[in-house]
Formats: C-alpha cells, structure tokens, sequence
C-alpha cells in the first residue's frame, strides 16, 4: 500500500512539474506524445477508483504478478490506443490536463488508502485482493513515469524503492533475474522493450535475453 501512494504521487508530481511545452515532446510510449502518455494515466486513475468498488466474492484468480500477462508489442491499431491521442488533444491547453489527473488521481489515492487489503475486488474478469492489485500498478507507475520522463532530462525520477519494487515484479514475471550489473531503471527499460541493451548489456543478460521483451498489458 505504502509503494503504491509513493510510486502514484511521485509520477503526478512529475506531472505537475513538467512545463507546458514540453507536452509536446514525444514520451517513452512509442507513437505518443507526453500529452497522450498524460491522458492514459487520467483512464487509469478512473480504473482504479472503478475496480476499488468493485467487490467480489468469489475466491482470487490472480495475485500481483500474474495479474499482469504478456501480450503482443501494441500496432496502433487498438481502438483505445487510438482514442487516447485525440482525448489528450481535446484537452486544448495542458492546465486542463494537469488539473483532471490532479483531481481523478487525487481521489484514486485517498480511495487506496482508505482501502481493506484484504477484500477481493473484480477487474477485467480477475478476481483479486485489493493489496494485491495496488501492489501490481506499482509496476504500472513506476513504468510510466520512466516513459513520462524519457525525453525529459531535467525531470524527477521514480522513487528508488519503488523502482527496486518494480523490478523486483518484473522479474518474477519473467522468472529471472536481470544482472545486477543493470541498474534498476535499465533492467525495467530494456527487460520491457523500451530501450535496446548495448553489446556489454547483452552479453551480461546472457540467456535471459531470449526472453525479452516482456511487454506486459
């Protein structure tokens, strides 16, 4: 619970950080601008207000690892993937952004920690513990605002624990370990595709390499 509030209010901090024009730069999300990346954190602040009252009684289907499955690499063809771009441009000017995700994501914070970790609550047809689902968007988080940042040099990193938190996700998704040679902001970056490992990078990840990337949805 404690990872989620730090990683969920380190990256809209982030946000509100970010000047107005760099909106427009591109994000780490291929084929979206920091506008679009903006506008898909808004969805998600709604889906986790949506999924906190949501309860279920029948027993979890998955747990914070296996919550997440490994999917194709996104075409740009998916109808949501194409929404998100012409919502955020809709918005106009990127004060109205900032103050949506400000609001929407203000109360997806509270919600999380007024929450039981214990009650099962349903999303996308899985069953869940609530602890276990905001334990699984540390991950999300904690991706997102490496890709809100990635052509941003100026801009705050992810906290270290929930970075450490995040990989440590990852590699049980994958089920290894990244060389501790990689940093954990570089093991998250090139584990999920978003960045090509050097030669000396490759050669370290050995055969865990042929398992990557993992693109998780």
């Amino acid at each position: 619970m404690d990872l989620f509030s730090r990683s969920w209010t380190a990256l809209r901090t982030a946000v509100a950080d970010i000047p107005d024009e760099d909106f427009e730069r591109p994000s780490g999300c291929t084929g979206w601008l920091v506008r679009d990346l903006v506008c898909h954190l808004v969805i998600d602040a709604q889906d986790v207000l949506i999924t906190l009252v949501t309860p279920a009684e029948t027993e979890p289907t998955v747990d914070a690892v296996t919550y997440w499955k490994l999917v194709e690499p996104p075409t740009g063809e998916d109808p949501l993937d194409a929404l998100i771009p012409r919502l955020a441009a809709a918005y106009g000017e990127p004060r109205w952004l900032k103050f949506h995700l400000d609001d929407v994501g203000s109360a997806a914070g509270r919600a999380a920690g007024l929450a039981d970790p214990a009650v099962r609550v349903s999303t996308q047809d899985e069953v869940l513990t609530v602890g276990d689902y905001l334990s699984a968007y540390v991950l999300e988080w904690t991706l997102h605002h490496l890709d809100l940042i990635a052509h941003l040099p100026s801009a705050a990193e992810p906290p270290a624990e929930t970075l450490a938190a995040a990989r440590a996700s990852l590699e049980k998704i994958a089920g290894t370990s990244f060389p501790a040679s990689l940093s954990d902001a570089d093991a998250l970056l090139i584990g999920t595709g978003r960045r090509t490992p050097s030669d000396e990078e490759q050669a370290a990840l050995g055969d865990v390499a042929a398992k990557l990337p993992l693109i998780i949805g």
